[in-house]
Formats: structure tokens, C-alpha cells, sequence
């Protein structure tokens, strides 16, 4: 239960009145609030940061009770009815009116905490009971979930580790390489984490990375690597051999791998920053490269557990835009692939209008690429992920983040 107080309740409205303009993405304003207001302990900011997610997460029922822009109100009823302050609590506070707050009513627990231009384009493949079980998954809190490096320690041995160190743990259900934990834990000053033991990566993740399957000696090329979470899977599976290229336009998050790598004890990635898909360094490459995975810039919908927000910075604009980049983006990396090796493209997206939708365009203007299916995937085998053509995960299904992927293969001819 948080203990909260006035000073608590301002920064709340601050911070709120901030988020509430969905220009810019919650977890920077969290950040830069912190940072601008040091003085605030631990449980202040733990206090304030569940507060503002907890009004993203159920802001479509909070609308149907109480005004958002009646933010201390807002706040009180949240506390009260959702995170379950005490009321004694809030019965002593100057800035929040109990009886205010009592006269509202309750929350709509039927209500989808989804646009309905996203549920409007999710119901072309699913029913409404699905989209509401996906919709109530996704509005949870994410658990806190490791890739072990099984160069440096295997993942039991590490599962014992965390469990000694007092931590609630268990191994994900799916993943081979994943532990999840029970709550949320700084790991900056963790031993297994700074020896680059364990790594922070949603199963999701790692399981659409199996997909690639890469082997010893091979060139491989993660196209849109960001900070390098799967560009490190990748290397972990081919025992620090072969060569892998990490291609990203952002230099920033390109170089969030560099502390990333140091940590691994992998020598065979290579970080490339790209301007654009058609980059010269990318040209150069063109039919040498044995595998390719494309984790394509998306509305990023299958992360809302994390980043609630992002349904209400996105539009059917913003999707329409991203669709172009997301073809155009599949089809440059289509040609570093040679005869015979395996393109993968991924999102961490729910819609279909960035998933099977995109495989069907590009399958049309690439006759030569042939979708792998799950049950020829040997690194999938005996996970229960289905034999069809994608690789389909949700919160709702497998607690994981919403992500697709479909492995394609280019003739030999």
C-alpha cells in the first residue's frame, strides 16, 4: 500500500498536467521530473510513478467517473479506489476532498482501455471477447524480465543466485534463457547484471530472436539493433563467433549497447550507424549476409504493460506512416540476404495492419522469399508456440509483450 502525502499530491498534478498533453512519451517526463526534483526519496518517486501509470492504464474508466483535468480529484480517486491508500490517510491531507471523491461513482470495469480505432482495426481478426482479454492483459504492470548470457553461467545457476539474494524469481515458461521476477529491483549495483550475467529483455524478445536461428561462423545483420538487446542474444547463440552487424539510424540508442557489450564478453558484434536503409554501409553488404533480422520501428502497441501511454500518442495517420517505413525498411534488408539464407522481420506491435499485413505486401513484391514456418524452426521446437506461419505473442496468452514475427527464406535460384 504507498503512503502519501501532500507534497506527493502536487508533484502528482505537476507531472500530470504534463503527460495529459500526450506529445511526449511518459517514461522521459518521469525522468526529467526526477531529475529537476532530487530532493524527492525513493518511496516519494515509487509513489508518484505508480500514480501517473495508474491513470494511463485505466484512463478510459477514470474519464467515464471523474474529469481528468480535475487532477487532485483524479489523483484522491485513484488512490482510493485503485491503488488502495487508506482512507485515513487521505482524510488528513489538505490538498484531496474525500467527499468529493464519495460522491463519484465506480469504476466501469467493461470498459476497453483501448482507442477504438485500435479495437476497430483489432477486430478484423479477433472477437470481442479477445480483444477485451487482450485489452485487460495489457493494462497490468510488465514483470521484470532477464535474458541469462549462457556464455558466462547457465540459467539454474543463476535462478539460484537471485533466490539467495533474497529475490522472488521464477523461470519463464517459454524462453530458455529467461527468469522473471516477481517485482521490480534496481540491478545497477548487482553483481550477476555488472558481470553481464543476466541482461534486462521481455521473453517476447528473445523468443521472436530464436526465429533467426544463427550459427557458428555465420555474417549476420540486426537491421534495426537499437540498444542491441537480440544483437546480443544473436552473439550468445553463435558462441562469439562469426560476425554481426548492428545497424541503427539513432546514435543514442546505438550507443546504449556499447556499456551493454562491454559487459557481455562478446567480441563478434560490430555497431554501425546507418542514416537511413539505403545507406552506403548497407549497400556494401548487399547478397553477402547469411541472416537478417529486421525488429521494424512500429506504434509499439504490444508494450503498453510498460508504456501505457503510447495509445494516445498514436493515431491512424502515425500508423499509416509508419506502414510506408516499415515495407520500405523490409525491402532494403531483403537484399543483403544470399541464396538460401533467412530474413526475419518483427515488431512489438498488435495490429495487423504492421504485421501479417506488411509479410503479405512484401511477400508480393519478393516471390523469391518463402515463409518459414514455426515447426520448421528447430530452436522453437517443444515450446507450445504454435506451428503456423508467425510467431504471435500477447500478455493475454502468454504473458509476454505483444510481438509478431515470421521468418522468411530466400530461393536458391
Amino acid at each position: 500500500m504507498l503512503i502519501v502525502n501532500d507534497n506527493i499530491a502536487r508533484a502528482c498534478t505537476k507531472l500530470w498536467f504534463l503527460v495529459a498533453e500526450f506529445k511526449q512519451p511518459a517514461d522521459g517526463l518521469l525522468s526529467n521530473f526526477f531529475r529537476e526534483n532530487r530532493k524527492l526519496g525513493v518511496n516519494d518517486r515509487n509513489a508518484i510513478a505508480e500514480t501517473i501509470y495508474a491513470i494511463l492504464r485505466n484512463y478510459n474508466k477514470l474519464s467515464k467517473v471523474v474529469n481528468p483535468k480535475n487532477s487532485f480529484t483524479l489523483i484522491g480517486y485513484v488512490w482510493l479506489k485503485i491503488l488502495g491508500v487508506n482512507r485515513q490517510q487521505l482524510r488528513d491531507l489538505k490538498t484531496i476532498n474525500l467527499g468529493e471523491i464519495d460522491k463519484l461513482g465506480e469504476l466501469d470495469l467493461n470498459v476497453i482501455e483501448l482507442p477504438q480505432w485500435v479495437i476497430d482495426k483489432l477486430s478484423i481478426r479477433y472477437n470481442s471477447e479477445e480483444i477485451r482479454a487482450l485489452a485487460a492483459a495489457m493494462s497490468k504492470s510488465a514483470p521484470l524480465t532477464l535474458r541469462v548470457n549462457t556464455i558466462k553461467k547457465n540459467r539454474d545457476e543463476v535462478m539460484q543466485e537471485l533466490v539467495e539474494e533474497g529475490l522472488k524469481a521464477k523461470l519463464t515458461k517459454y524462453s530458455p534463457f529467461g527468469i522473471k521476477l516477481n517485482s521490480r529491483t534496481a540491478l545497477m549495483g548487482n553483481k550477476l547484471f555488472a558481470d553481464g550475467i543476466i541482461e534486462v529483455q521481455d521473453e517476447a524478445s528473445q523468443l521472436a530472436g530464436l526465429l533467426l536461428e544463427p550459427k557458428r561462423g555465420e555474417m549476420i545483420v540486426d537491421f534495426c539493433a537499437g540498444s542491441g538487446g537480440k544483437t546480443l542474444l544473436f552473439g550468445m547463440l553463435m558462441r562469439n563467433s562469426g560476425r554481426i552487424y548492428a545497424f541503427d539510424v539513432n546514435e543514442r540508442r546505438l550507443g546504449n549497447l556499447t556499456p551493454r557489450l562491454a559487459r557481455s564478453g562478446l567480441s563478434n558484434i560490430f555497431p554501425q550507424l546507418i542514416s537511413d536503409e539505403h545507406d552506403t554501409k548497407v549497400k556494401r553488404l548487399i547478397g553477402k549476409i547469411d541472416r537478417v533480422f529486421v525488429d521494424a520501428p512500429c506504434l509499439g502497441l504490444g508494450t503498453l504493460r510498460r508504456n501505457p501511454d503510447l495509445k494516445f500518442r498514436h493515431n491512424q495517420q502515425s500508423l499509416h506512416e509508419i506502414n510506408e517505413k516499415q515495407l520500405s525498411i523490409l525491402d532494403s534488408a531483403a537484399r543483403l540476404v544470399k541464396p538460401s539464407g533467412r530474413l526475419v522481420y518483427a515488431t512489438c506491435s498488435i495490429l495487423p495492419d504492421e504485421n501479417q499485413n506488411i509479410i503479405a505486401q512484401f511477400m508480393a513484391l519478393n516471390p523469391d522469399f518463402k515463409i518459414v514456418s514455426l515447426d520448421q524452426v528447430v530452436m522453437l521446437k517443444d515450446l507450445n508456440l504454435g506451428k503456423g506461419d508467425f510467431l504471435e505473442l500477447s500478455p493475454a496468452m502468454h504473458d509476454t509483450d505483444g510481438f509478431f514475427a515470421c521468418a522468411m527464406q530466400k530461393d536458391i535460384n
